[in-house]
This record gives structure tokens, C-alpha cells and sequence, in this order.
């Protein structure tokens, strides 16, 4: 049978007070013998605090909410790692919604777990939040919500920023210091997670070397790998491309297929770029040159931006701006332009 708090106070001879202040760290003023006697009881007995019962007095239900667009892509799925390490080693729990890319669903998330009494959300969306949003209203108070949404949502703290940019960059500037002139892009489908940052790039660099852009070359699709299969066999209907610098990993994945049933061969007929720096880039054949991100990174400074938010009210909160990281690998390969 589960213990109650009040039965571990009984057992030990001290109030439920003592008890709670001990097990939330904050029991310095008694003795260690009382400490020590309180925590071999609930070791003992393996007690764990019921924390919807413990949220009436501490107004702390120890759940975050956390709502992504989809929990299948690679990319969210580690950013949903990066926040359950930094939350449950401070004995947080996460409830997990997957909005499948609808506004609405995002919505109606947000609204059910603001019912479901969550110490604070962290909302990944694509989407610009209206002025009249509940979250938005929620940003403007003292209830901590975190945006992973590339800055699209103007604020002055609490911005997770990557230099996509700069790293889509790099990765255009490697393909032309190889010799490449016509550079294919796969890019999000519009309503998809916009990736502007990384098509201006794109289209950026070859202004800045005098290349003309060919918007041929440039083709829509989800951001998967059945995206990125799709978009890819559209680029390669232009015979002269020699490569493609894709939105992300998993449409570069889908490229490799695509590639492959043209009856062509990565790098030695078509130069493939990823984004995202994603663990299965490195065992793909042959491995993929990327720009890494560090997804993992994003989701554990969320969490705790979050938590801090949470114990110390009224403070702002931290803007950080992550790298992006050219990785070259296999995929590209210099080719003689003359």
C-alpha cells in the first residue's frame, strides 16, 4: 500500500511540515539526525510525493506541458530528449502533445493543459500567435511559457535563436568553392515549418558569386523523407544540376532515393547537403555533409529557462543563441567546371 506524507511524519515522530520542507531540500534548520531519520523512512518504504495533492498547498504540480508539431521528426524528437534530461532529473514531468502541424490542435492544447494545472508550457510552432491568444496573454504575465519558434514571435527574452543563416551559408559556399553552378534547393511546402533563413541564404550566396538563380531548381515538400524523395525527383528533371542542398536531413535522406533510382551516384554525379546534423547522417552511404544544429541543446535550455521561471518570478529570461555547424562529409565532391 502507498505511504501518505502523513504516515512518513508519523513514523519518524515529526509534523508533515518537517517532512515536506526535508524533501524539497529546504529542511537546513533541523538537526541531521531528524534529516537523516525522515529520508531512511522514505527510502525504506520507497515514498514518493503525490504531487497533485502536495499542488494545493505548494501551488506546484511538478508538470511542464510541451506541445510539437510532430513527435516523429527526428529533429523535435530531440529536442523533446533535451527537455526530459534537464526535467526529470529535478523530478518534473512532462505531458507530451503533438499538434501534427494544426493550429488549431495547437490551440486547443494549449487551452487543455492550462486546465490541467502545468507549472509552465514550451510551445514548438510554426505559427505566429495571434494578439488574442491565450498563450500570448500568458507571455505577458507572470506564468512561464517558453517559444521554440525561430524568433517569429516578437519578444525580448526567452528567444532560443540557432544562426541558421550562417550555416546555410556555409554549406552554399562549400558546394560553389567545389565547382558547383547549378544548385538545386528542397525546401518546406508553405504552412510547413518555415525555413526562411535557409532559402534567402540559398538565394544570398549565389547573388553574392553573380550565379543566377534558376527557380527550377527549387522545389516544395514536407519536411520527411517522402518530402524530400518527392522534391528531389523534380529538381533532377534539370539534367544539369550537379547538386542539391536540402531543408533538412530527412529530405535529404528522401534525396539519396530519389538520386538513386535517376541511376545517378552521391557525390560523384550529385552533391547532397543536409541541415540539421541529425545522428543518422553519419551512417548513411555515403555519409551526409550537413549543418549540424544542436537540437538537444535548444530543448534542455527551453526546460530550463522554464524551471528557473518558475522559482524565481518576475525575473526575465535569458535570450541564447546556438552555432550552427558545418559538418563536411562524403556527399559532395569538387567537380571541374570548365
Amino acid at each position: 500500500m502507498k505511504l501518505t506524507i502523513r504516515e512518513v511524519a508519523e513514523l519518524a515522530g515529526v509534523s508533515v511540515t518537517t517532512v515536506s520542507q526535508i524533501l524539497n531540500n529546504k529542511g537546513s534548520r533541523f538537526s541531521k539526525e531528524t534529516r537523516e531519520k525522515v529520508l531512511e523512512i522514505v527510502e525504506k518504504h520507497q515514498y514518493k510525493p503525490d504531487f497533485f495533492a502536495s499542488n494545493i498547498i505548494t501551488r506546484h504540480s511538478k508538470t511542464i506541458g510541451m506541445i510539437v508539431p510532430d513527435v516523429t521528426d527526428f529533429f523535435f524528437s530531440k529536442i523533446i530528449e533535451g527537455v526530459e534530461t534537464y526535467l526529470n532529473s529535478l523530478g518534473y514531468m512532462i505531458l507530451l502533445c503533438n499538434s501534427k502541424h494544426s493550429e488549431e490542435e495547437e490551440t486547443k492544447y494549449v487551452s487543455e493543459l492550462l486546465h490541467r494545472s502545468v507549472d509552465g508550457i514550451i510551445l514548438a510552432t510554426p505559427n505566429i500567435l495571434p494578439e488574442d491568444h491565450v498563450l500570448h496573454r500568458h507571455l505577458q504575465s507572470s506564468f512561464p511559457v517558453v517559444l521554440i519558434d525561430r524568433g517569429i514571435n516578437t519578444r525580448d527574452q526567452g528567444q532560443l535563436l540557432i544562426e541558421e543563416y550562417e550555416g546555410a551559408c556555409q554549406a552554399m559556399e562549400s558546394l560553389i568553392a567545389k565547382g558547383h553552378r547549378h544548385i538545386g534547393m528542397l525546401k518546406e511546402s508553405q504552412g510547413y515549418y518555415k525555413l526562411t533563413e535557409r532559402v534567402t541564404a540559398y538565394r544570398d550566396t549565389l547573388e553574392k558569386h553573380e550565379i543566377a538563380i534558376t527557380e527550377a531548381y527549387i522545389q516544395s515538400g514536407e519536411l520527411t523523407l517522402k518530402g524530400g524523395y518527392q522534391a528531389a525527383k523534380e529538381v533532377l528533371k534539370n539534367k544539369e544540376v550537379t547538386a542539391i542542398f536540402c531543408g533538412n536531413d530527412e529530405m535529404a535522406i528522401g534525396a539519396y532515393q530519389a538520386v538513386f533510382e535517376k541511376g545517378l551516384r552521391i557525390p560523384e554525379d550529385i552533391s547532397i547537403i543536409g541541415f540539421d546534423g541529425l545522428e543518422i547522417s553519419k551512417y548513411l552511404t555515403p555519409t551526409l555533409t550537413t549543418v549540424y544544429q544542436p537540437a538537444f541543446d535548444i530543448g534542455y535550455f527551453a526546460a530550463k529557462f522554464l524551471v528557473d521561471a518558475i522559482h524565481d518570478e518576475g525575473e526575465k529570461m535569458p535570450n541564447k543563441i546556438f552555432e550552427a555547424t558545418f559538418i563536411e562529409r562524403n556527399s559532395t565532391k569538387e567537380i571541374d567546371n570548365a
